[in-house]
């Protein structure tokens, strides 16, 4: 009993980490360029030649955001720490009540691919591929963003699960128990999927089905991860959170690609949901009517 009260003692200290990077979204602006000498957009490194680097940054913004904390964060900070204190209290209970039915776990361990190392490396190498094929540069950086985003996840999820060493809902002992020898906490699938899904929503902002697409699909993995009985509703809230901070973190700081041509109408903020509508009017016919367009 004592043991298990210095556990989440201690879990605190490290759950304060995953908040911080979380929230580094919120608060994330991208850098202002160096200002060149002579204006050569040609001289400016390319983001396949800064991949690496920018992998490193972007550790040092991930690990280091504490130290850069304002007042106003309270208003993210607050309710993930509180939301996930609570969902930690509970999780021993909704994890015992989910294990009574067993028809969701087929179910739930198909939804569970869309979130693997395959299916998200997959999604961001096609991107980045159909990108340069065609040469549309929105669909290029949506790739190498999207791995940027993987890898940094990859690594924050590998080191929180070496820390809090969270047993599973389905193990033989010790269930939610800290620092125990598991790999629950926090869910991996769940950051990776919300990561990449973060940064294509992003650069599809002014397209409402991609961001609806991608934010269902992160969602659909992150639910399917608890009906699964792979990881607790917290491991599933933290690994969400601080996989939409990472993603929203790499777009805004690394964003480069202009939308092509082809979406300038949209670009004036009409979607491509809706028709063009315009009046008409024919003074030989002396005829008046209304044009619908819809540009796809």
């Amino acid at each position: 009993m004592r043991s298990n009260r210095t556990s989440k003692c201690l879990f605190s200290m490290v759950l304060a980490t995953v908040f911080f990077s979380a929230i580094i979204s919120a608060q994330a602006q991208a850098p202002s360029p160096t200002p060149s000498p002579t204006p050569q957009s040609s001289k400016t490194p390319t983001l396949e030649s800064q991949f690496l680097k920018n992998v490193l940054r972007d550790q040092k913004a991930i690990w280091t955001f504490p130290f850069h904390l304002h007042g106003r964060d309270a208003r993210w900070l607050a309710p993930l720490g509180l939301g996930t204190a609570a969902l930690i209290a509970t999780d021993r209970r909704t994890g015992d009540e989910v294990a009574e039915s067993t028809s969701q776990l087929n179910a739930s361990r198909i939804v569970s691919y869309a979130g693997s190392g395959y299916a998200v490396g997959g999604v961001a190498a096609t991107f980045y591929l159909v990108g340069r094929a065609t040469h549309n540069d929105r669909a290029r950086e949506t790739g190498l963003l999207g791995a940027e985003a993987l890898i940094d996840s990859g690594i924050v999820v590998t080191v929180l699960k070496e820390v809090t060493q969270r047993r599973r809902p389905t193990a033989a002992t010790g269930r939610s128990d800290f620092f125990d020898g598991g790999s629950s906490f926090p869910s991996g699938h769940a950051i990776s999927a919300w990561s990449l899904a973060t940064v294509i929503a992003n650069e599809y902002h002014d397209r409402p089905l991609v961001q609806i697409s991608a934010y269902g699909i992160a969602s659909a993995v992150s639910v399917a991860r608890f009906t699964g009985r792979n990881h607790y509703l917290s491991d599933v809230l933290v690994g969400s959170a601080a996989g939409y901070g990472i993603g929203r973190y790499v777009y805004r700081t690394h964003h480069r690609a202009k939308r092509d041509s082809g979406d300038e109408e949209e670009s004036r903020g009409r979607s491509k949901l809706f028709p063009l509508i315009a009046p008409e009017y024919s003074r030989r016919a002396r005829d008046y009517g209304v044009a619908l367009a819809w540009s796809f």
